[in-house]
């Protein structure tokens, strides 16, 4: 077993005035040669957008691209043809495949909204993009593992191009439960998103990420009510 810990104020952090971004790997300024990727997990931005403010229309191109609201709401618009608002609750996934391009602006003029970005480098290049985006609460579990991403298209949450599965972990305090990873030569990638948790004899605070690759299982543990996203990737790539 192999793990990798990153405090969350070991980050990456940029200041736009309208866009405050912590960034886990390197990204547009913020470049750490030690902190690249976590095999396929290319991308893991924690974004903040003021109100009435976002990105404006931009290209993208063979990425998986996934967005997960924390707070707010988070209109998106692309070159598909696509015109969608997520919020809290949901994930929107694209594959940007051979080109897209694409706006995102928070929908609200009194509110920030807060989200998590992430890019998944594919296993298939150059194909037709495509965009989705479903409920994730409606089938939300207590003190259990939920599946919100997996390679399957007729399989519980959304699919990517990559051997790659996300579960959401809403855990109450002091709930443990073990975690079986899919595939042999998969790691991967905690993110605490509220509360704390432990796993052996790291403890993870809100924000805090931690990587664990060649095992086939591990404990996951609340240290108090916790919100972790597990990150499933292949490592080589």
């Amino acid at each position: 077993m192999k793990t990798i810990y990153h405090p969350a104020d070991s980050r990456g952090f940029a200041d736009h005035g309208w866009l405050k971004s912590h960034h886990t790997f390197s990204f547009a300024n913020y470049y750490n040669p030690e902190r690249m990727h976590f095999g396929a997990l290319r991308v893991l931005n924690d974004d903040q957008v003021a109100s009435g403010m976002g990105f404006g229309t931009h290209p993208h191109r063979d990425m998986e691209i996934i967005s997960i609201p924390l707070e707010g709401d988070l209109e998106h618009k692309d070159s598909m043809g696509t015109t969608a608002v997520i919020r809290k609750g949901e994930i929107q996934v694209m594959s940007a495949g051979t080109g897209v391009m694409h706006s995102e602006y928070n929908k609200n003029k009194d509110e920030l909204v807060k989200f998590l970005q992430i890019w998944v480098i594919p296993n298939q290049m150059n194909v037709t993009p495509r965009y989705d985006q479903i409920s994730i609460k409606e089938n939300e579990k207590i003190n259990d593992f939920q599946q919100i991403l997996s390679p399957n298209t007729d399989d519980e949450g959304v699919w990517i191009h990559q051997n790659a599965w996300f579960n959401m972990a809403n855990f109450e305090s002091g709930n443990a439960k073990e975690y079986q990873v899919h595939q042999p030569g998969n790691g991967v990638y905690i993110f605490v998103l509220k509360g704390s948790a432990k796993i052996g004899d790291q403890v993870l605070g809100i924000r805090d990420g931690f990587g664990i690759w060649e095992t086939e299982s591990f404990t996951l543990e609340a240290l108090e009510n916790s919100e972790i996203l597990l990150m499933e990737v292949p490592m080589n790539i």
